[in-house]
């Protein structure tokens, strides 16, 4: 998860509290920008030109101005209000080609937006949906808003993550090294006093939640080599050396085996015809 920031006054949702220092502790780090960058060459195989997208926990807004910048119209909507507040002003100074639209909005009420459907496609990157306790209903409610044949893509933190469990185990924290594994979640700690619940359900979780009206084509590992972003430290010493990793999750995150032990998943689900939310 992301490091702790100072108590803001007047939070509306868990994620205000680091909506000033996300881009900083993750966008910006060695880290984030290799693992986003394998997630956007999916996202341009998925979107082209001329489309219209949905994205679900937008955060930032880093990913939403990506596709504009293609050509590729985005509607992203995130709970957090600063979060918003920050995608705004980071599209201000964008180069776009296409319309981008920022509204605050909770992934569980996405169902209010049926009039403003149907979207080519949806996504969600970054653990944005391991927040939620309810994904089966946001499957329901994403099928009356994405065309047949449009893809969805989420990006979940893994289940299982190697570099985690040996990093910990390492540093004798079973706790920490072990926590994923928790049927029911964990508690995770934003802020002081900031606080949510995170799911890691597994691939075959996700593709029994979206179906039917989704079935999941293929799935990638995101951060396989690539270590998660709190030893954003060590990258830093070993620049090299984690080029050479991200390099290496090109294939790496392909692997039968080792994808499943990635950071994240990707996970690629097609809209099926003929069902219904």
């Amino acid at each position: 998860m992301m490091a702790s920031a100072p108590s803001l006054p007047s939070v509306a949702a868990p994620f205000d509290a680091v909506a000033e220092t996300y881009d900083e502790v993750f966008t910006e780090s060695l880290i984030g920008r290799a693992q986003r960058d394998s997630v956007w060459l999916e996202l341009d195989r998925c979107f082209c030109y001329g489309q219209r997208i949905l994205e679900l926990n937008c955060g930032t807004g880093v990913d939403a101005i990506h596709l504009a910048e293609r050509g590729v119209a985005t509607l992203a909507y995130d709970a957090a209000p600063r979060m918003i507040e920050v995608a705004r002003r980071r599209l201000k100074v964008a180069k776009v080609l296409a319309k981008v639209g920022f509204q605050v909005l909770a992934t569980e009420d996405i169902g209010r937006l049926e009039d403003e459907g149907p979207f080519d496609g949806a996504f969600s990157n970054f653990a944005g949906l391991n927040c939620i306790e309810n994904l089966r209903n946001v499957a329901r409610d994403l099928a009356l808003l994405v065309r047949p044949r449009g893809w969805f893509v989420a990006v979940m933190a893994g289940r299982f993550v190697a570099w985690e469990v040996i990093w910990y185990l390492a540093h004798g924290n079973q706790g920490k090294a072990l926590r994923r594994f928790h049927r029911n979640g964990v508690t995770a700690r934003l802020a002081e006093g900031m606080t949510l619940k995170v799911h890691y359900p597994s691939v075959r979780d996700m593709a029994r939640m979206f179906a039917p009206e989704f079935k999941l084509r293929w799935w990638k590992g995101v951060g396989v080599a690539v270590p998660p972003s709190y030893l954003e430290n060590i990258a830093r010493k070993h620049p090299v050396v984690l080029n050479m990793a991200a390099k290496a999750d090109r294939w790496l995150g392909w692997c039968p085996l080792l994808r499943a032990a990635a950071d994240h998943v990707l996970l690629a689900f097609e809209r099926r015809q003929g069902h219904r939310g």
